[in-house]
Order: structure tokens, then sequence, then C-alpha cells
């Protein structure tokens, strides 16, 4: 089973169901919808659950919206500061969309 890791600050949101999906980079567009994954803190490496992946898609970086925020349980606003800390110059994200099981 793939790993799919996560900054330690986000476990809580994920285990308590406030965080539903995730932005990444091309790097990680390799998930796919209707897999499980294990969910691991990037920190450490710890393994703290597992997720059923629902959905994947593309999405532009202006496009990002409140639904967006929401489903990361952040401001819009800080999810598109957090983005650009971790990616700069990137345009288009990979949204992964999961639920803990």
């Amino acid at each position: 089973m793939q790993t799919m890791t996560f900054f330690e600050r986000f476990e809580r949101d994920i285990l308590a169901g406030r965080k539903t999906i995730t932005l990444r980079d091309h790097s990680e567009s390799y998930f796919k919808a209707d897999e499980t994954v294990v969910a691991a803190n990037l920190e450490t490496g710890i393994s703290y659950g597992q997720l059923y992946i629902t959905d994947v898609a593309w999405v532009n970086f202006d496009d990002l919206n409140e639904h967006h925020a929401r489903q990361e349980n952040m401001s819009l606003a800080d999810l598109k500061k957090l983005i650009r800390e971790i990616y700069p110059e990137i345009e288009q994200l990979y949204q992964i969309t999961f639920k803990l099981l």
C-alpha cells in the first residue's frame, strides 16, 4: 500500500475529518481514485491511519476558492499562502479528495 505524507500539523484535522483534500504538484499525480493509502507524517514518517481516495482532479491555482479552503480546513488566504510557500511557481495543482477509513 502506498503512503501519502502530510505535514504533522495536519494530522488532527485529517483524523477529525476536517481536512478532506490535499493539493500536490505533478510529482504526486500517481495517486488514483478508488485507492487506499496510508496517511503518515512527513517529518517523522509515523503513520496514523488509512485514507480512501474518492476523486482526483487538476485545479488551477487561480481557481482555488472558499470551497477548497474549507476542504483544507483553513482560510483561502492561508491556503494560497501555504501553496506558494511549498510550490512558489506552480499554476496547476493535483487535487486529491479523500476520506479517513
